[in-house]
């Protein structure tokens, strides 16, 4: 394979000849040797940021030659052929075209400039195919002059990261209706099904399928609420900014309609923010997000734990039993393990950590500028995907399956000595404790102890086990006097 010479202020390397990419990608990928994987989402939102920008130029140019007929400009403008090729190239990149060129690792240095150059380069190039010429020709379409006109890594870069993550938080508050949904069904189809609720992995007080689902169902819905918030604390975006936020070498006309142009092309909130110094050098609504994004991943390790404990071989007769969905051992015939919940569980747990990371990496912004902003962004789309691909796990091969023994639940329960603290308001806590001690040494159910002790008309027992009864919220003076 022939090769071209590239060369930088640094000095010249050898790039394949077809190559998309040139010098400042290739020097950062000999810098940056490790395998993290760069987000393809991320790569996109940087293709459009991009558009946005060449449209803004365009925009600009229009203008100009507006008010300056004579075209007595200040100032070089690119020809029109070149600017079409620049707006097309980059609406490839936001489809995701070309992604094998991009050479740069998830982690690296620099603040995203090797991302930003590698992206620069990739349009720059194919925007030379376009026009009939070859790769690495730059004297017609260079990487830095055309591709990153006035643009700088530092509002690029995250500026395309917060699109990235609103496209992501939409189907992260997409799929958690859709799992909150199925978790009301199961509590609507369960609501009265009696079983044992438990405290500290004891048994206590009689509750319900309905109950367990709805505690479930109501964190979901904090989770929805708190997910549909993120996007006001992400629109805040810098366009324009340049270097540290202050718009040196950028005209006025592209840093106020840069971001209009960016909106209606992706059709989210975002807005140019009123201190463009600080939303470049401050990334405090990221550790926000993230903490939502944590919270949610808590709300679903709580309710996996809980349903993998009610369906394990350790619980006796299953109250609870989860789809079978693929062999559990390659020498135990006919193990089958909760594998949803332990990947949920386990994506989780790289939340949490990623949620360290996070927050101590957007404390280690330094002034005008924080960067380790690779590092984090990578680890906020990982954090958001992983939570996207649980939820839909949970709805699809959890909770569309999960079977409820309602008689197994209510067997239990009748036979449990907390059944007992129903019995408290009529006849006493020493009554009932003795009752619950009879059940337990002769493992009988709560009827035929109360046979033996007589301590309650059975014909009123029985109207207290009833479901409506033992599921009210609390007792009123005329439940016990009927």
């Amino acid at each position: 394979m022939s090769n071209r010479t590239e060369s930088d202020f640094i000095g010249s390397m050898e790039i394949p000849a077809d190559a998309l990419y040139g010098i400042h990608a290739l020097r950062a990928r000999n810098n940056f040797p490790d395998s993290s994987a760069f987000p393809v989402e991320w790569y996109k939102a940087v293709g459009l940021v991009k558009n946005a920008c060449y449209i803004t130029y365009a925009a600009f140019k229009k203008a100009a030659s507006e008010k300056f007929p004579a075209g007595n400009f200040a100032i070089p403008f690119m020809d029109d052929n070149v600017i079409s090729a620049l707006i097309e190239s980059a609406a490839e990149v936001s489809l995701g075209d070309h992604f094998q060129h991009f050479i740069i690792p998830g982690i690296s240095g620099g603040a995203g400039t090797s991302i930003n150059m590698n992206v620069n380069e990739i349009i720059a190039n194919t925007a030379l195919i376009k026009m009939g010429k070859k790769p690495g020709d730059y004297r017609f379409i260079d990487p830095i002059e055309h591709a990153n006109i006035f643009q700088s890594t530092n509002d690029v870069i995250p500026t395309a990261l917060k699109v990235s993550l609103m496209f992501l938080l939409q189907d992260l508050e997409a799929g958690i209706n859709k799992l909150r949904s199925k978790v009301e069904a199961l509590e609507a189809k369960h609501r009265n099904e009696l079983r044992i609720g438990y405290t500290q992995m004891q048994e206590a007080v009689p509750s319900s399928f309905g109950k367990l689902f709805s505690a479930y169902s109501e964190a979901l819905s904090r989770d929805w609420w708190r997910v549909s918030k993120c996007f006001e604390r992400l629109k805040m975006v810098n366009p324009g900014g340049g270097a540290i936020g202050t718009g040196l070498a950028v005209p006025r006309f592209f840093i106020m309609e840069a971001t209009n142009h960016l909106q209606q092309l992706t059709g989210l909130p975002v807005a140019r923010s009123e201190n463009l110094p600080d939303a470049t050098s401050n990334l405090d609504a990221l550790v926000e997000v993230h903490a939502i994004i944590k919270s949610h991943a808590v709300n679903l390790e709580k309710m996996v734990s809980d349903i993998r404990l009610l369906a394990s071989d350790i619980s006796g007769s299953k109250e609870i039993e989860i789809p079978r969905k693929q062999a559990g051992s390659s020498i135990m015939p006919g193990k089958v393990n909760p594998v949803i919940p332990e990947f949920v569980i386990s994506s989780a747990h790289r939340i949490y950590a990623n949620d360290q990371l996070i927050t101590s990496l957007c404390a280690m912004g330094c002034l005008e500028l924080n960067a380790y902003l690779p590092a984090i962004g990578t680890a906020m789309i990982e954090s958001l995907k992983l939570m996207i691909a649980a939820d839909a796990t949970l709805t699809e091969n959890l909770f569309d399956g999960i079977v409820i023994n309602a008689g197994t639940g209510e067997e239990k329960l009748f036979r449990s000595p907390s059944i007992t603290t129903a019995l408290v308001p009529l006849i006493g806590y020493n009554k009932a404790a003795d009752l619950a001690k009879l059940m337990k040494a002769k493992g009988i159910s709560v009827i035929e102890a109360n046979r033996e002790v007589n301590v309650i008309s059975e014909e009123k027992l029985m109207m207290i086990l009833k479901p409506e009864n033992l599921l009210k919220l609390g007792y009123m003076l005329e439940d016990i006097n009927k």
